[in-house]
């Protein structure tokens, strides 16, 4: 609603005019009213100008003419003013201004069809609702600055709006929205959500291919996270060694797309961009990509060093970077090495990139992807209403698609971790409901490598089958062997078979930890390695790498356990009494009778002899 007496009024102003003008206040009676700003400029007016200035400001002239008054008039706009590349409209309504801007736009794709990039005449625009001052037939105030600083966000030819904007507009047009999240805006105290408002009416496809990239240009992001490997550049000044680096973007490309949940650019759309100086925005928009894997390869004697950097197209925000240095000796097996590197990096780096951009979506859009990630978040809060949380989430993407593999592992694997920190009792209805989702990610998710090994965490705890969750891992490491989760799975279903695999579970927590250091889960991998140590009586080693597990998650009780344990068996007991303590903060009335009943289904027996010895010594109650 409008402030007494006014209706609330949209502004269109092109950038010409300064967003940092003042007011200056007297005892005069200052008129204030709520207002939608749209604030546009023309995208590289000075280079323009700097070429032709007589052709600019004819071509400029013409636009007007033909295209923008028009548009103003039928969407019942006022012209306020107009300064060089800009002007300023008021609108009386936020829905005819946003849709005044996407004529505006649309036109301006269609004349830019047949012209040079270089030669293009592109708006970017930017809209924002809130308290304007006005004066005479002019506005300032944060509602103009805001407006101004959002434009400034927008690419050439597309839109961004801010969050208040968009809940005006959002339901009552057909156009769609991409969260660019919280933005920093200059001489703005608080950052800002912002969003870039995309045209979903079919007109868009009607667009000359050719045309500028601009709005309405942009193909829609497929439902699933979407990523492009674009071609590495050469840095080694031999040009001999493009078919090291064009290899290795191959290799990463056929690696990344071994995961089911990832939208993966062909490597033959990718490459049209070789040899070409890129902007992110404009390949994200171009080939529908959220993500881009940009880097280079550097040689130089018998070494080579490559670099690699992963960017959210929406916000040109780095989202991961590191290099790689390696001996050329062997090629190809660099390349294999580089490019399990890299997805082991990046997948859980994209994963909360994720589970970050749908715990921001409004509630009321979810779908069952989104609704998977939000479990995802709860689950890895390791608290009791958190799981619950999870699951419920799960079963919520599981109603909207019965046979979603993921989110059914997802729901197999919290209840495994409920009854692994001892907060669901053995046998009971919780794990006849983990093993019953567990075969329902196994059964659909045969080809999902991500749903198979969090079927087989909750299996292996529910059942003590290892078998089936074993068989599980093996093909998710087939489906892709670069997966951390996979292999760190692996591990801790190893170490719960003894002294015998230990060797194999500690391989396996390495691996993982290697293909992601910074993996949320990597304390898992650890007291995996932990607990393998233990089994095999190396307790020294074991004390490392379950110090390290703690470090990492202070919330999972089984990592107190075996801290416990080996503080024990190394007869350590001033500092065994202190980690009683806190187990029996964590777990109040546990026992060794009560614990033997909770690790009897799934830890091999030289396992469970060497824990309760461990006990003892420490202090745990036998009853």
């Amino acid at each position: 609603m409008g402030i007494a007496g006014h209706r609330p009024t949209i502004l269109l102003y092109m950038h010409s005019i300064s967003p940092a003008r003042g007011c200056i206040l007297s005892s005069e009676h200052v008129e204030r009213r709520l207002a939608a700003v749209l604030a546009a400029d023309v995208a590289g007016y000075s280079r323009l100008m700097g070429r032709d200035e007589e052709a600019t400001l004819a071509q400029l002239k013409s636009f007007r003419k033909a295209l923008v008054d028009p548009a103003i008039t039928t969407h019942r706009g006022r012209i306020v003013k107009t300064t060089g590349d800009g002007m300023l409209v008021e609108f009386a309504s936020a829905v005819e201004a946003a849709r005044c801007a996407v004529e505006v736009q649309r036109g301006m794709a269609r004349q830019n069809a047949d012209v040079p990039q270089d030669f293009r005449i592109e708006f970017r625009i930017g809209i924002h609702v809130g308290d304007i001052i006005i004066d005479d037939d002019d506005i300032f105030g944060d509602g103009v600055n805001i407006a101004a600083r959002l434009e400034g966000l927008a690419e050439p030819g597309g839109v961004c709006i801010s969050d208040d904007a968009q809940r005006q507009i959002r339901g009552k047009v057909d156009f769609a929205f991409d969260d660019m999240g919280p933005q920093t805006l200059k001489n703005i105290a608080q950052s800002m959500r912002a969003w870039r408002m995309r045209d979903g009416s079919a007109s868009a496809s009607a667009l000359p291919k050719d045309a500028s990239a601009g709005f309405g240009q942009a193909l829609a992001l497929p439902e699933k996270p979407s990523i492009a490997v674009l071609p590495f550049q050469n840095m080694s000044g031999d040009p001999e060694q493009e078919y090291f680096a064009d290899g290795m973007v191959e290799e990463i490309t056929t690696a990344i797309a071994r995961l089911p949940w990832l939208f993966v650019i062909a490597r033959n759309s990718s490459f049209t961009y070789k040899g070409k100086a890129v902007d992110v925005k404009q390949v994200g928009r171009e080939l529908g990509v959220r993500y881009v894997l940009e880097g280079s390869v550097r040689k130089g004697g018998n070494r080579v060093r490559i670099t690699g950097q992963l960017i959210d197209t929406t916000t040109g925000a780095h989202i991961w970077a590191d290099r790689i240095d390696g001996s050329l000796e062997d090629v190809f097996e660099l390349q294999d090495q580089v490019a399990s590197s890299v997805v082991g990096a990046i997948e859980p780096k994209l994963r909360l990139s994720e589970i970050d951009r749908a715990t921001r979506k409004p509630t009321a859009s979810l779908d069952a992807y989104d609704l998977f990630l939000r479990a995802l978040a709860q689950a890895h809060k390791m608290t009791p209403e958190s799981l619950t949380e999870a699951i419920a989430l799960s079963h919520k993407a599981l109603q909207l698609d019965s046979s979603y593999a993921a989110a059914a592992g997802l729901a197999a694997w919290c209840r495994g971790i409920q009854r692994g920190q001892g907060w669901v009792l053995p046998a009971g209805p919780e794990d006849a409901e983990g093993i019953l989702l567990g075969k329902i990610a196994i059964e659909f998710g045969a080809n999902d490598p991500d749903a198979l090994w969090m079927a087989a965490y909750g299996l292996a705890i529910a059942t003590f089958d290892l078998t089936i969750a074993l068989s599980a891992l093996d093909r998710a490491l087939v489906l892709n062997p670069n997966s951390a989760h996979a292999w760190g799975t692996k591990a801790l279903v190893e170490s719960f078979r003894g002294d015998a695999r230990a060797a194999v579970a500690v391989e396996a927590s390495n691996r993982a930890i290697r293909l992601s250091p910074l993996d949320p889960l990597s304390y898992i991998y650890k007291f995996a390695g932990a607990l393998a140590y233990l089994g095999a009586g190396q307790y020294q080693e074991a004390m490392g790498w379950i110090d390290d597990a703690l470090r990492e998650q202070p919330r999972f009780h089984a990592s107190f356990r075996v801290k416990v344990a080996l503080c024990g068996l190394l007869g350590q007991s001033e500092e065994g009494r202190d980690w009683l303590v806190r187990l029996l903060d964590l777990q109040p009335g546990l026992t060794i009778t009560a614990w033997l009943k909770h690790a009897a289904t799934f830890l091999a027996p030289g396992t469970r002899e060497r824990m309760v010895k461990g006990f003892r010594k420490a202090g745990l109650p036998e009853e």
